[in-house]
């Protein structure tokens, strides 16, 4: 607990501290070095990015501009924080920052969207990578996977409105402006007219919110297109449980399966423990806290004399 002077100390200067100004621009750029072999542990391995932080509750905050401004999903602090008002946290309550990530294979790709997260990875290069919080498809409009490209930039596009909302909006294509729902930047992928673009309703992202596209935070889409070229090649996967390595410790995270595709998640990550080899490395009594909290944070689960400690989530080590 943080002692009364603390508090108040913290009252005075935490905006600063632990309420940036400005919002995120993005988290990374992160060095990974992805795992020699598909099975066991290598040693050298770097797959999980990023540090925990802290923030104190002030008085007026809600959940969703605080996940903003530390480049997070809505999601990603709801998941930590699931019986508190979302418009109503407690003030004075301190806060996990859930800013550490657990970085998927690339397959070869440069950007991978892992909607099992609701999260988006850019691969500059093999060891360097991006990453930011989307919102995307609806249950009825979900966000497929596949493997596309990106064929087209653009600033400020048109939304080409799909004919069952044409009647809704009374036209069939939208110009740019601060209506549009595309906002100001998209990257329109080999699929139909569906892509990656900015949103003018940032609290959709991290929630389904879309009829199938990829949103972004205004200042998360402005920072990735310059970087990302045309004919960059994007894969969608679906993976809520992800295995991440870090100096020869194992770490698991869990998300909710948002898409109910996973019939069993403790059976599904028993069974990717077992086909990388890891089943008698790792602590049971850890990976069954995991799955069950799901709270989308890398927890580290590495069993025997090496593997330390693996606090609970409401006390993370930062």
């Amino acid at each position: 607990m943080v002692s009364a002077m603390v508090k108040l100390i913290l009252t005075l200067i935490g905006w600063v501290i632990f309420f940036p100004a400005l919002p995120a621009a993005a988290a990374g750029p992160f060095t990974i070095h992805p795992p020699a072999t598909r099975s066991g542990i290598d040693p050298q391995a770097v797959t999980v990015v990023g540090n925990l932080q802290r923030h104190v509750v002030q008085k007026g905050d809600d959940l969703l501009d605080i996940a903003r401004h530390y480049g997070l999903g809505y999601s990603e602090i709801g998941a930590l924080h699931r019986n508190w008002d979302p418009f109503l946290p407690p003030a004075g309550a301190e806060m996990v920052i859930p800013t550490r990530w657990i970085v998927p294979d690339s397959r070869g790709r440069q950007i991978i969207v892992n909607t099992g997260e609701m999260r988006l990875y850019f691969f500059k290069t093999p060891t360097e990578v991006y990453t930011f919080p989307i919102g995307m498809g609806v249950l009825d409009f979900k966000t497929p996977s596949g493997t596309f490209k990106v064929v087209e930039k653009k600033i400020n596009p048109s939304w080409h409105i799909p004919k069952s909302l044409q009647k809704k909006y009374g036209m069939a294509v939208m110009p740019p402006g601060e209506d549009n729902p595309l906002g100001e930047y998209k990257l329109t992928l080999s699929w139909g007219d569906y892509g990656i673009h900015g949103t003018h309703m940032p609290l959709g992202v991290g929630r389904l919110v879309s009829h199938g596209c990829t949103r972004m935070y205004p200042e998360h889409i402005k920072k990735l297109f310059p970087m990302v070229p045309k004919g960059a090649s994007v894969e969608y996967i679906y993976e809520p449980a992800k295995i991440g390595f870090l100096h020869g410790r194992v770490f698991l995270s869990v998300h909710e399966d948002v898409y109910m595709k996973i019939r069993s998640m403790l059976l599904h990550v028993l069974e990717m423990l077992e086909q990388r080899g890891l089943s008698d490395q790792v602590n049971m009594t850890k990976v069954m806290q995991t799955v069950e909290e799901q709270t989308g944070m890398p927890m580290e689960i590495t069993g025997g004399s090496g593997g330390g400690s693996s606090p609970g989530y409401r006390h993370p080590p930062i």
